[in-house]
């Protein structure tokens, strides 16, 4: 019987010992993977020199502030793509858009993590947060690193979500970010995305501009308040906006393809133009008898730019009603009476914008 016990002691010993000796070669395996990681490191960053492009991941606080986001949901334990990715809540500094270490001060604690990847047991689930398709790391950035670094597609993850009613994705520029917060303010303000869900995105290439829209959908408020004598929430007002000023405008553009005439504007740029071109009608005298609808100003701005106006567009009956004089009337006033400022409020608590640059 001591024999036995004695053997299973030495089988238990040469056990860890098996195990000790496994893990120091994982380590340091570890160890040259990471200074093969610092290396091309070194070679994103400069690479984003010269390019004028950060290579830094994107800070979750940061994109969090900028949309507004405040709702947390728990979506589970997921098998998540690697490549989407894209941020960190706290270590966006220490590590590059490819989750590549950036200090060598890390080497001990990615290598022990590397050590165990490749060992037995593996490595335990990563905490992410989720918004749009884009994810952020909560817990586990050296996870993430080590295992981009051996080639890996996916990680096993919880996530929570953050909904956000914007678009994202990986590899948007901060130009695509600035104007989806951009939008996203818009949003925040009109709740389109509540009253109208399926709406069409509504998306500007002058980012200030986001200021004019809510200044449109205030005015809008206050002829719908001056015409059912009660008040009106800017929700309401904006989604009767949407449904009776905005998209009916859109359906025209779309049916006449104006917009594959001028490439590089939105359907939301030409709305503007169409809104701001029937003011200045407006202000002529000897336009006093002119039907003010989209129609007419889109004829306008095909013929001002010398394209080719559609017959059917002349004699177009606008699905919608003619633009009141009153709204046309009452958008150099919008400066003045809106304050245009993220300290303005409006009655029912909700921060407002007027009606800015033309």
């Amino acid at each position: 019987m001591r024999a036995y016990y004695t053997n299973e002691r030495e089988k238990q010993t040469e056990s860890a010992a098996m195990s000790d000796d496994l893990n120091n070669v994982n380590y340091m395996e570890g160890v040259n993977a990471f200074q093969n990681a610092r290396m091309h490191a070194f070679w994103d960053e400069m690479s984003s020199l010269i390019r004028g492009k950060s290579a830094e991941l994107l800070s979750f606080d940061d994109i969090r502030t900028r949309l507004r986001l405040r709702e947390e949901n728990y979506q589970g334990l997921q098998d998540v793509e690697l490549e989407k990715i894209v941020g960190s809540v706290g270590r966006y500094r220490e590590l590059t858009s490819r989750f590549l270490p950036k200090k060598s001060i890390a080497q001990e604690r990615w290598s022990r993590v590397y050590a165990q990847a490749t060992g037995l047991m593996g490595l335990p689930p990563i905490e992410l947060y989720k918004v749009g398709d884009l994810y952020f790391v909560r817990d586990g950035n050296h996870r993430v690193s080590v295992a981009r670094q051996m080639g890996a597609k996916t990680i096993q993850s919880h996530v929570t979500e953050l909904p956000t009613p914007i678009s994202l994705r990986p590899g948007m520029t901060e130009e695509e970010l600035t104007a989806a917060t951009a939008y996203a303010g818009f949003l925040s303000e009109t709740r389109l995305n509540s009253t109208r869900p399926h709406h069409q995105p509504i998306m500007l290439t002058e980012l200030s501009r986001y200021n004019d829209l809510l200044g449109h959908v205030n005015l809008h408020r206050a002829i719908l308040e001056q015409q059912r004598k009660e008040p009106v929430a800017i929700e309401d007002a904006a989604a009767d906006w949407y449904d009776n000023v905005y998209r009916p405008a859109v359906t025209l553009i779309r049916k006449y393809g104006v917009l594959d005439r001028v490439p590089k504007r939105t359907e939301a740029d030409l709305y503007l133009w169409l809104i701001d071109h029937l003011h200045e009608v407006n202000q002529q005298p000897e336009e006093e008898t002119k039907a003010r609808s989209f129609s007419d100003a889109l004829v306008d701005f095909l013929a001002e730019r010398r394209m080719p106006v559609p017959k059917e567009l002349l004699t177009e009956t606008d699905r919608t009603v003619e633009i009141p004089r009153v709204v046309l009337d009452a958008l150099p006033q919008l400066d003045a009476e809106i304050e245009v400022s993220g300290n303005g409020h409006s009655d029912n608590g909700h921060s407002e914008n007027g009606h800015s640059q033309r």
